[in-house]
């Protein structure tokens, strides 16, 4: 498979239209803003929350283990399990039923908590479940009035139960870069966290060396959660655990932080073969080259990746 070709699909240009869309919703905006939440919403934030009471039900192993706890395995192959039945309320009857859109959504929901046998969770994992959103918007599921919600509601709250299976299984970095990359697991944290601090009149990018600060300012900002947390994970000196992070902070406003963040998102997620290369097409995100041309018969089964 040609990775220039995906990279030019129209799966590509309905992702990333989906997510500069919710960049402009979440520009200037903290996440306490207030929203309409439809019963789709409502159904999603449910869903995630008895996921994350799942990690009661299954507590990690209490010996040691080296490369992540064994007891993930047993916390996704209940996902795995049971997407179906937590998806399929979500859809209009016309698009129920086992050969209907599940088949295309499950893969991407399924994929977006962490890796079963490699133990480890990254940027691919969560672009699956924006890709899985992104498949909502397009099936009519959750239409423009829900981007607030889902915006300020469902994406942060993805966002920590990642972390707490992160911090509760000691999942390993996926394809992390070390020290050299910009954060060991998430990514779009830090472009939407962005837009949202643009013209804020008290935080500046320099702001996140300041602890006192991120803490203060956390809940409300996806961008300084996402550094509190790395403050909560990791010790020692900042620029020397996260030099990219230390060196975006000398960035004069978020407005540059942004739009940096969306080209780095490109070329360091989008554009890399090792992350993409699980990502399945179908018929909500094609294969073929964006603009209409028809090179279907190119497209692998939506579960070719798997």
């Amino acid at each position: 498979m040609c990775l220039s070709t995906k990279k030019q699909s129209e799966a590509l240009a309905r992702f990333l239209s989906f997510i500069t869309t919710l960049n402009g919703v979440y520009s200037g905006k903290p996440l306490s803003a207030e929203c309409s939440v439809s019963d789709s919403v409502i159904h999603l934030l449910n869903i995630l929350q008895m996921m994350k009471s799942w990690i009661d039900d299954i507590p990690p192993f209490p010996e040691p283990q080296r490369f992540g706890n064994r007891a993930f395995k047993t916390w996704v192959e209940r996902l795995e399990e049971r997407a179906t039945d937590l998806i399929m309320p979500l859809l209009p009857c016309h698009f129920q039923g086992p050969t209907g859109a599940i088949l295309e959504l499950a893969p991407y929901f399924v994929s977006a908590f962490g890796h079963k046998t490699r133990l480890d969770y990254g940027s691919g994992h969560e672009l699956s479940f924006v890709l899985f959103l992104t498949n909502l918007n397009l099936l009519g599921v959750t239409n423009p009035l829900d981007h607030p919600a889902i915006a300020f509601k469902v994406i942060p709250t993805y966002f920590e139960l990642a972390r707490s299976l992160q911090k509760a299984y000691t999942l390993e970095p996926a394809g992390s870069h070390g020290v050299w990359g910009l954060d060991d697991h998430q990514f779009l944290c830090y472009y939407w966290g962005a837009a949202q601090l643009v013209d804020h009149r008290r935080l500046k990018p320099k702001s996140i060396l300041q602890r006192e600060i991120v803490d203060a300012f956390a809940k409300d900002y996806m961008y300084l959660r996402a550094i509190q947390f790395i403050y909560e994970m990791k010790s020692g000196p900042f620029h020397e655990h996260s030099p990219m992070l230390y060196d975006i902070s000398g960035v004069p406003n978020w407005g540059k932080v942004n739009t940096g963040m969306l080209k780095m998102y490109i070329a360091e997620v989008i554009k890399k073969f090792p992350v993409v290369q699980h990502i399945p097409f179908g018929t909500l995100l094609p294969f073929r080259p964006a603009g209409g041309l028809d090179n279907s018969h190119e497209s692998p089964p939506v579960d070719a990746a798997k």
